[in-house]
């Protein structure tokens, strides 16, 4: 089922989500109805969160990045595939050198910013089956990662621009907030006006 995602000034983007144990209600669904929520969505990842889900869960797959010619063979060929659920995750450590990339979020549809991180993460994480995973990943890889992963920790990537930036992205984040947007996907506004 496709879920409607939640925009930018829910107060659920903004929580620490919990953690869950293999027996949370209803999770094999959940997980289901989050693939065919991204999937509709034409997103590469989604978090709990972003569904109004207050947990540690988010879904990855950067098959749609594997086709960019800019990136190398290695590079294309880690990104084809690759589809995960990440469950508990705690990126236990983030080096190497800071990169930007243009991001953007399913929950901030059309704002587009470049971002700073890091290139290289180990993460902690269980799958679907509950079993553990310790990981380490660099690249585009890692970023799509660590974008999720942030959600789970109530951080959004517009949190990670300049002040400037983000004043100057304001007027167009409340606007996103009271649904005053065009959309592709089902979504929900924290701040609609009823009777719209």
């Amino acid at each position: 089922m496709i879920l409607p995602i939640v925009a930018y000034g829910d107060p659920v983007l903004r929580k620490m989500a919990t953690a869950i144990e293999k027996s949370h209600p209803n999770l094999e669904e959940l997980i289901d109805n989050m693939w065919e929520t991204m999937y509709n969505a034409h997103g590469v990842g989604l978090a709990a969160p972003q569904i109004g889900q207050p947990i540690r869960l988010f879904i990855v797959d950067t098959t749609p990045f594997a086709d960019d010619d800019e990136l190398s063979k290695e590079e294309q060929k880690a990104l084809k595939g690759f589809r995960k659920v990440f469950i508990n995750a705690q990126i236990e450590e983030e080096t190497g050198k800071e990169w930007a990339f243009n991001e953007g979020c399913l929950s901030i549809p059309d704002v587009r910013e470049d971002v700073n991180r890091k290139d290289t993460i180990n993460i902690t994480y269980v799958d679907e089956r509950f079993e553990k995973h310790t990981e380490t990943y660099d690249g585009l890889l890692a970023r799509v990662i660590q974008h999720e992963y942030d959600h789970i920790e109530g951080v959004l990537f517009t949190d990670k621009l300049s002040s400037l930036k983000r004043r100057l992205l304001k007027k167009r984040l409340a606007n996103i907030s009271k649904g005053n947007i065009k959309v592709e996907y089902r979504m929900r506004f924290p701040n609609l006006k009823k009777g719209r």
